[in-house]
């Protein structure tokens, strides 16, 4: 294909097209860029992978110059002069373009980065007086003339405007991120989407659907070589396709960018392309099948998201297969990372698959009987709901049927697709029947409803019961119990999840049911598309198309929300592809020139971006190892969630610790190599995607629960296998074992041919080899294990790559947002230029964010700079050696090379190539980019020369083959006409009749014995054929067979012995791990005996201490002076050890002190040294920076050196053919020049002779003029001669008697004349009456429709304005109402909240009540008891303080009482208030609503009046249309009489020419012409007649014509009319049925309003109860103050009395029933501490009185008595009580500030 002809599907930019504006600042820079470098979106600073951001240099823009800039802005921009970009290359640049090429390169332009984008202006050199800092230069603008001073690494070179739409970005004068993103805006804004990039393609989505993909555009690709074709997606497809049958080799077309950047749609065209030119064998793979295949993939694998509204939610991978003709022979597609969690659950605002909503807009009345979709659930847990809009849903409905038409394209039977619909109605029945949150009394999970239960129960073939189990009872059927030593996979028992963590809610197993049911769904889809494509057809080679989620990053799309674990997994992927592209494009190439010793001076680039793929895939070198203890050594996100989820205790919250503690900054590291910070919000983090261009903050919550297994899940494929129901059990039943290998991670590994089998038994190496093999039953793992079977499949083949790029944010998000890392002299802030309207817009930060994350221009670097077109030598030799034939003719055709590499070189010598073009190595010799490219060119150029050359040989070989066949048969016909003659001669001889008689005869029996014996060996051999090979075919399709089954086999017995070995390396390992817990656990077993005994020890140790202290206490030692001895003793030791722990607090204190000081000084030390370190960090990579800077820049200049020398060479080259040719030339013209001579001469003599020849032909031109007038007069004279005949009186009688007849008919005729002119005259009276009756009635009502359109106009025009006034009314109430639904939900949650407060309030305030109440009484008790004792014995003042302790009590209880009595008072204020604005918001609200209904009733007046003008409208127009209908029968008839006037007319006409024969006849006759006279003018007046009659039928057609063109106007009126009724119609009913929610709405609100009244009136009525209560408990308080009153009296007058043995004896009991009960005393401290405070000022109290009242009991008990003594016992007895009762009243006595105060004071009385 020409290549002009390939560059036809987008516009070429002509020579006068090239002449553009100046470039403009701020991004846009120039005129017709695309955006102004989002110069209204400023590039935002991206945090780098240390969590620092770069700080913006301050002196980058001096405050002069800030207010010189600013003061340039608002003064009158300068105008910009217009610059001629040079034109095509293959034409010659002009004097001006050339002129304009130089001004640029000496006014230096470069680009200033600031932090909108990019803005274009020239470089300043420093005067000579005032020299610049160092780093520092000055930039004037170009667009308003501004001089800046900035830094020097802010400053870019730019490239001339002849590079502004270049085609491929490594042909850019300057590589730099400015001119890169400056061409791709360019060429954006001019719609060009596509640009090469080197070896790769940039793709840009347009965010809409250009006509740039056409199947014409496909054709225009056809053959074409990568260097003829322009940038293009089909470019792609071809150069693959075109590279598969060149070499043979498997292609792969891996598809990289963000999500919503077009990835998808690009590869439907990739593959669209190969279908479409490669064709298929047998209809296998076309076009249809595709667009089917897509449209089914989509329905089922795709969602709407934030960043993306039709968004791919699975990696695919579509292999073609082609045949050794280069057609399809069969197709595949694997499918990995199924997001099938979405089905249940998913992000706020997203959706879940696109089938659901298909399903459930589907019209088919039949089929939604079937699925139970008549009536829909209100709500669903899933969050599965029918589309509300009704465009929405008639869309729906039509993908639906697409979705049909795609399935029976694909083959899929209607028994299939009802199964998946049975499916997929199961899951949204499970969704509406819902779950429990909480078991019921015996711990069941159940359904929420149960009778959507039952039908997702009948959809899926089983009972209810089968279902419920299914999903809560986690008991699969046919799954056995495997051995301890494997991790539990989804085939395994659940039972080990209940050890590790909390057990899963009844919602979770649900939802793993509904993701298990649509991930077996999606494997059959998959299976059943699989079976569409194959063949059994041979296949070479295949072309796979990779097309993976794109980066997700919910910050873009202006979400609030932490990525999920599937955003993670599809940010994984693409790491790893974005990985691939990196090591093949820069690191291998690196390697290769390393292994050739080719020197390539490259700066050093930045590491890949392998830290965020460590972060969530490095393994651990004992992975092996089944451990639940935690290791030091660092493992990826994906080992430590699995070990997190096995591990007991394990958390989200330990997960990130972890991962922290291995990639997290770590004090004195540094801070930008790290992948990995923290965030302010709990549980999340963020990870630095794209080389820390991307960083995304991931929510961590709930991600153990992801990764753990639910059973659920796993019964999903067992219920589909054993259902009930034909059409879904037989598609499950052989697929039970299909997923031992791979665990159903992948889908779509079916395939018929090898090609596909190859593949398989790829992806299952690499699930079955090494850890994969242990740990592929692990959820977590199996992420890890898909990717790298992902990168293992595609690395074997030759890669193609295709960056799609995002233009801007389409989420709505905020564009400041975008995670791109802001250069240094980001505090510039520029204005922004506006572009050319037509323009497409794009986002500059966000672009350059892609561009540094995809890391093009190091490739691009490398590309350049490098050699990246290489060939072997001996290949290079055979291939391009026609292009020396000189070479060819000295060492002969078939010379043996014995020095690959010399022949090479001499060959290289030869063809006269730049040197710095090309590069010898080792084993093969390298190119520059394009050097290959026009090396092939010229061998095409040659190979075409030499085909022609051949061609031309071979038809004179054949041309002389030809002639010798012709002189062969002009030879065979003489020889037989020889022979002719001879047979002439002897034909009559006798023995020669005899002879050709008798010689058949003795021929014919040999013959036929011969023919059937030759019959019969024919017959033979056809059996012996047929036989051979129905044979053959039999062994084929055996060998076919065997073939496969060794295939099958052979992976089996691989993926055996790799289980076998990864199952003996496990068990080895388990039993080193249990040699080693056994070991540990002996170690644990002594520790635990040995402290053990020493707690035994310490025991008797306290047992004996509490003896002796009782002993001390009650007296038991009868010998005063030894309990005085041990006393002292321990008064000395409790001293000692007091003493020894003041001093050892001292030194520790002290040298706390010391440590604390010697570690702020070295913390300064290391704050300063790492100040030092990081700045002398930031001037190293200054320094780097300006390096690689200037190195970039040198490298370009050494590339456009070599450029210009390359063109040098080709000028000289050129320069030499041009003089051969012009030499040539020469000698061409000076033929020519004797040749025109020549021919001058010549053509004189020939014109003299063309001017005798004419002068001749005029002689002979007069000759025959004069004899054609002698003819004609003689044949005038044959005619009168022959005219002249006799008449005689016969005739002329027989003449007059005709004449008679004649006249007679005559005056016939006139009579008809006259009746014809009387009938005419009627009609024409008639017809002028209808005309004038027509005109009047066209004006009458010409005026009523006039009058009724205005009035018309008039109604339709204040309808619309009512109907205007009232929808802006109605969206003003309706706003109105929406407030005050906020207004009173509000006032209802405050109301709720309020109402908790108050019941939980009053129901703490009885309960303190009552206690204080139980515990007045207990005081009644107590004193009633003492009143008993006292009568004998008199107190001490100790117990009436203590009694007037307890008043106070007493009374401060009371106090409280009535404080929170107040505060509840307070409380139910507020809430009438609130309730009484509730009532007059419903007030409002009435108000409104009335004020709506009489509007709606004018409206309906206004609308009946306007209905009863329309149908007074439409009876005149009927009565019009009616009078219409009778002109045109009036017309009808009147052209009948026209028609017969015409017919008449006719017939007069044929007797007037009869009547002119006969005139004729007469005058020739001679007779009397007075009556031929009269009768001419009668005919004359009758012509008349009719002419006039003409003109009247003409003026009545046109009179018709208009009639009913008015008739045609009317029913048009008519019908506009018709639909304007329609229209309000529709509006009335609009407006009413917003009328009817509006008085909906305000029912809800009556009945909420009643609710609340209702709440109300109880909340009043528990009210009142509680202040019954509290006036109850009051009245008895003050009873009981009475009463203390009464005794505290009675006590002050018996105070002087003898002491009661009663009570001291009371005391005792209590003491001995504390020491009994103190071993149970343990759990509760505060309650231990409290009691022996209690008993220690028991005791005390005892000790004093011991001298009068001492005994000493059988139990060792003290023997007494005291009030104090019998309050506590209360108080114990009470306490006892209450730890029986539980530990919740512990804690809510304690809450009480009142109980707790009283307590401690009693407490503290005694003391």
């Amino acid at each position: 294909m020409a290549k002009g002809k390939t560059k036809e599907h987008r516009p070429r930019l002509r020579p006068g097209d090239r002449q553009e504006k100046s470039r403009e600042p701020a991004g846009g820079d120039a005129q017709p860029s695309p955006s102004p470098g989002a110069a209204a979106k400023p590039e935002p600073p991206v945090q780098p992978s240390g969590g620092k951001a770069e700080p913006a240099k301050a002196s980058a823009l001096k405050p002069t110059a800030l207010e010189r800039h600013k003061k340039l802005q608002t003064s009158e921009k300068r105008p910009t002069p217009v610059k001629n970009a040079p034109a095509a290359p293959q034409q010659a640049k002009t004097e001006e373009q050339i002129a304009a090429e130089e001004a640029w390169y000496e006014t230096e332009k470069v680009w200033l980065v600031h932090r909108d984008g990019f803005s274009l202006g020239s470089q300043l050199r420093p005067e000579a007086g005032s020299p610049l800092p160092e780093g520092k230069v000055k930039v004037k603008l170009d667009h308003d003339g501004a001089v800046l001073e900035v830094e020097e690494d802010d400053v870019e070179k730019a490239n001339p405007p002849s590079c502004d739409r270049v085609e491929d970005l490594a042909s850019l004068l300057y590589l730099n991120e400015s001119s890169t993103l400056h061409t791709l805006r360019q060429r954006y804004g001019g719609n060009l989407l596509h640009t090469y990039a080197g070896p790769t393609m940039v793709i840009i989505n347009p965010l809409t659907s250009p006509s740039m993909y056409s199947e014409k555009v496909m054709h225009m690709f056809k053959g074409c070589r990568r260097e003829d074709a322009s940038p293009h997606i089909y470019a792609v497809a071809q150069a693959a396709y075109r590279s598969m049958l060149m070499s043979r080799q498997d292609q792969a077309i891996v598809l990289l960018g963000a999500s919503g950047s077009g990835k998808t749609t690009n590869c439907q065209h990739l593959v669209q392309y190969l279908a479409t030119i490669a064709g298929s064998t047998g209809k296998v793979f076309s076009v249809e099948k595709w667009q089917a295949l897509y449209t089914i993939l989509e329905a089922f694998g795709n969602s709407s998201t934030g960043m993306n509204g039709n968004a791919t939610r699975f990696s695919q991978v579509i292999s073609l297969d082609f045949d050794q003709a280069g057609q399809v022979a069969s197709a595949s597609v694997q499918t990995l990372l199924l997001e099938k969690l979405r089905v249940a659950r998913r992000p706020a605002n997203e959706a879940t698959f696109n089938v659901f909503y298909y399903l459930l807009a589907c019209s088919d009345s039949t089929l939604r009987t079937e699925l139970h979709f008549n009536h829909l659930a209100e709500n669903n847990v899933f969050g599965i709901v029918p589309p509300s809009k009704p465009e929405e849903k008639q869309k729906a409905t039509q993908q639906f049927g697409k979705l049909l038409a795609a399935m029976k394209v694909m083959g899929i039977s209607g028994d299939e697709q009802k199964a998946f619909w049975l499916i997929l109605g199961a899951i949204y029945h499970l969704g509406a029947a819902g779950a429990t949150k909480d078991a019921d009394e015996a711990g069941r999970k159940q359904f929420a409803r149960h009778e959507w239960a039952q039908k997702a129960a009948y959809l899926l073939g089983c009972s209810l019961e089968e279902l419920s189990s299914a999903i809560f009872k986690h008991q699969p059927k046919g799954t056995l119990q495997r051995s301890t030593s494997f991790r539990q996979g989804p085939d395994e028992s659940p039972l080990g999840d209940s050890g590790t963590g909390p057990k899963l809610t009844a919602l979770e197993c649900l939802e793993g049911m509904a993701a298990g049911l649509y991930s077996e769904l999606f494997t059959l889809l998959i299976s059943l598309l699989n079976r569409a494509l194959k063949s059994s057809q041979h296949s070479v080679c295949s072309v796979t198309v990779v097309d993976t989620p794109g980066a997700q990053n919910p910050e873009l799309a202006g979400q609030s929300r932490g990525a999920t674990f599937e955003e993670l997994c599809h940010n994984y992927a693409q790491e790893r592809l974005q990985q691939l592209f990196h090591q093949r494009t820069f690191a291998r190439e690196l390697e290769r020139y390393k292994e050739e010793n080719i020197e390539l001076a490259l700066a050093d680039a930045e590491p890949s971006s392998s830290g965020s793929i460590a972060a969530v895939d490095q393994s651990s070198h004992q992975a092996l190892v089944r451990s639940l203890a935690r290791t030091d050594e660092a493992r990826g996100l994906l080992w430590l969630l699995e070990e997190e989820a096995l591990q007991p205790g394990g958390s989200e919250d330990t997960l990130l610790e972890r991962l922290f503690s291995y990639y997290g900054p770590q004090e004195g590291s540094k801070k930008g190599h790290n992948p990995l910070l923290p965030s302010d919000k709990p549980r999340h983090f963020l990870l630095g995607h794209s080389s820390g261009t991307n960083w995304v903050e991931y929510d961590a919550t709930g991600w153990l629960n992801y990764v753990k297994h639910n059973p659920a899940s796993q019964n999903a494929s067992v219920l589909l296998q054993e259902s009930q129901k034909k059409v879904i059990s037989s598609l499950f039943a052989g697929r039970g074992g299909s997923a031992l290998v791979l665990s159903g991670s992948v889908a779509g590994l079916e395939g018929g041919s090898q090609l596909a089998l190859r593949r398989a038994t790829s992806m299952r190496k690499t699930f079955t080899t090494g850890v994969a093999a242990v740990k592929k039953k692990s959820l977590c793992i199996q992420i890890k294990l898909q990717v790298d079977a992902l990168i293992d499949s595609i690395k074997k083949s030759k890669l193609h790559f295709v960056h799609c790029f995002l233009p801007k944010v389409g989420g709505g998000g905020d564009p400041q947002a975008v995670p791109c890392r802001r250069v240094s002299g980001s505090e510039l802030e520029l204005p922004a230029e506006h572009c050319e309207a037509g323009l497409m817009q794009l986002d500059v930060p966000l672009l350059r964010a892609q561009l540094r994350g995809s890391r093009l221009l190091d490739a691009l670097r490398m590309y350049r700079q490098g050699y990246p077109d290489h060939m072997v030598f001996a290949e290079f030799r055979r291939r391009f050696d026609v292009l020396a034939p000189h070479l060819t003719k000295k060492h002969g055709r078939n010379y043996i090379v014995v020095d690959e590499k010399r022949a090479v070189e001499e060959l290289l010598e030869s063809l006269d190539l730049e040197k710095s073009s090309y590069h010898m190595g080792l084993s093969r010799v390298f190119f520059r980019a394009g050097s290959l490219a026009r090396l092939e060119e010229q061998r095409d150029t040659q190979t075409s020369r030499n085909i022609t050359l051949f061609q031309a040989a071979c038809r004179g070989f054949l041309a002389r083959q030809h002639f010798k066949k012709r002189k062969i048969q002009d030879l065979a016909i003489r020889c037989v006409q020889k022979n002719i003659k001879k047979n002439k001669g002897v034909k009559d001889w006798p023995w020669w009749k005899l002879f050709t008689t008798v010689r058949p005869l003795i021929e014919v029996q040999l013959t036929e014995d011969q023919i059937r014996g030759k019959d019969e060996e024919i017959q033979q051999l056809k059996s012996k054929l047929e036989k051979v090979e129905k044979e053959r075919n039999e062994l084929r399709l055996n060998s076919d067979r065997l073939e496969s089954r060794i295939t099958e086999l052979t992976s089996e017995l691989t993926d055996e012995r790799n289980t076998g070995e990864s199952a003996s390396q496990l068990l080895d390992a388990e039993t080193a791990e249990r040699l080693r817990a056994e070991k540990e656990m002996k170690d644990l077993q002594a520790k635990y005996d040995a402290l053990k005994k020493q707690m035994e020890s310490m025991e008797m140790e306290v047992m004996e201490a509490r003896l002796i202290r009782a002993a001390e206490l009650n007296g038991e030692l009868d010998d005063d002076d030894s309990g005085g001895e041990w006393r002292l003793k321990y008064e000395r030791a409790v001293r000692e050890i007091d003493f020894t722990k003041k001093r050892l607090q001292q030194e520790l204190e002290d040298k706390l002190e010391v440590e604390q000081q010697g570690k702020r000084q070295l913390e300064r030390k290391l704050a300063d040294l790492q100040a030092d370190s990081e700045e002398s960090q930031r001037a190293l990579q200054q320094l780097k920076k300006k390096c690689q800077r200037l190195a970039a820049e040198l490298q370009d200049t050494k590339l456009h050196l070599e450029g210009q020398q390359g063109r040098n060479h080709d000028l000289e080259k050129k320069q030499r053919r041009f003089d051969s040719e012009l030499s040539q030339a020469h000698e061409e013209v000076q033929r020519e020049r004797l040749q025109r001579e020549k021919l001058s001469r010549e053509k004189d003599v020939l014109v003299a002779e063309v001017f005798g020849l004419k002068q001749l032909l005029e002689d002979k031109e007069s000759d025959i003029t004069g004899l054609t007038q002698k003819a004609e007069a003689l044949e005038a004279e044959l005619q009168d001669i022959s005219s002249q005949e006799s008449k005689d009186e016969a005739s002329l009688a027989k003449v007059k008697k005709q004449l008679r007849d004649l006249e007679a008919k005559v005056k016939d005729q006139e009579e008809e004349l006259d009746e014809q002119a009387g009938t005419i005259q009627m009609l024409e009276q008639a017809k002028l009456r209808l005309e004038m009756e027509m005109e009047r009635l066209r004006q009458t009502h010409a005026k009523e429709v006039e009058s009724r359109d205005e009035e018309v106009e008039e109604i339709r025009q204040s309808c619309q304005k009512k109907l205007k006034q009232m929808e802006v009314q109605l969206e003003e109430e309706y706003e109105d109402k929406q407030k005050v639904l906020r207004e009173k939900r509000e006032l209802e949650s405050k109301l709720s909240a309020v109402s908790e407060q108050a019941n939980q309030r009053d129901f703490e305030t009885e309960k303190r009540l009552r206690r204080d109440l139980k515990r007045t009484k207990a005081l009644l008790a107590d004193a009633q008891i003492m009143l008993d004792h006292l009568k004998n014995n008199a107190p001490s003042k100790r117990e009436i303080t203590q009694l007037k302790n307890q008043l106070e009590e007493s009374e401060f209880t009371c106090a409280a009482a009535v404080k929170a009595r107040k505060s509840m008072e307070v409380e139910i204020e507020d809430l009438h208030l609130q309730i009484d604005d509730l009532a007059k918001a419903k007030a409002a609200l009435e108000e409104q609503l009335s004020r709506l209904q009489r509007e709606k009733n004018e409206v309906q007046s206004r609308l009946e009046e306007d209905q009863e003008d329309m149908n007074e409208l439409m009876k005149k127009h009927k009565a019009a249309v009616a009078q219409a209908s009778r002109d045109l029968a009036q017309m009808n008839d009147l052209q009948a009489q026209l028609e017969e006037v015409s017919k008449e007319k006719q017939e007069l006409q044929e007797k007037l020419q009869g009547l002119q024969s006969q005139l004729e006849f007469l005058e020739q006759s001679m007779v009397d012409k007075s009556l031929v006279s009269r009768q001419e003018a009668k005919i004359r007046e009758l012509e008349t007649r009719l002419e006039f009659e003409r003109t009247q039928v003409k003026r009545l057609e046109s009179l018709a014509t208009r009639l009913k063109e008015n008739m045609e106007k009317l029913t048009e009126e008519r019908d506009q009319r018709a639909a304007a009724e329609n229209r309000e119609k529709e509006q009335n009913k609009r407006l009413q049925r917003q009328l009817r929610d509006v008085k909906e709405e305000m029912g809800e609100l009556a009945k909420k309003e009643a609710e609340a009244s209702r709440k109300k009136h109880e909340l009043e009525m528990d009210l009142e109860s509680l202040e019954a209560a509290n006036q109850s408990l009051q009245s008895d308080l003050k009873l009981a103050f009475k009463r203390i009153g009464d005794l505290q009296a009675a006590i002050e007058d018996e105070m002087e009395s003898d002491s009661n043995e009663d009570l001291i004896n009371s005391l005792q009991d209590m003491v001995a029933k504390y020491q009994k009960r103190k071993s149970k005393l343990d759990g509760d401290s505060d309650v231990d501490s409290e009691l022996e405070e209690r008993v220690d000022g028991v005791k005390s109290w005892l000790s004093k009185n011991k001298g009068s009242s001492k005994a000493l009991s059988d139990d060792g008990s003290l023997k007494g008595s005291s009030p104090t003594s019998s309050r506590h016992t209360f108080t114990y007895d009470r306490w006892d009580d209450e730890q029986d009762a539980g530990d919740s009243t512990r804690r809510s006595s304690r809450s009480s500030p009142s109980a707790s105060e009283a307590e401690s004071r009693a407490a503290e009385t005694p003391a």
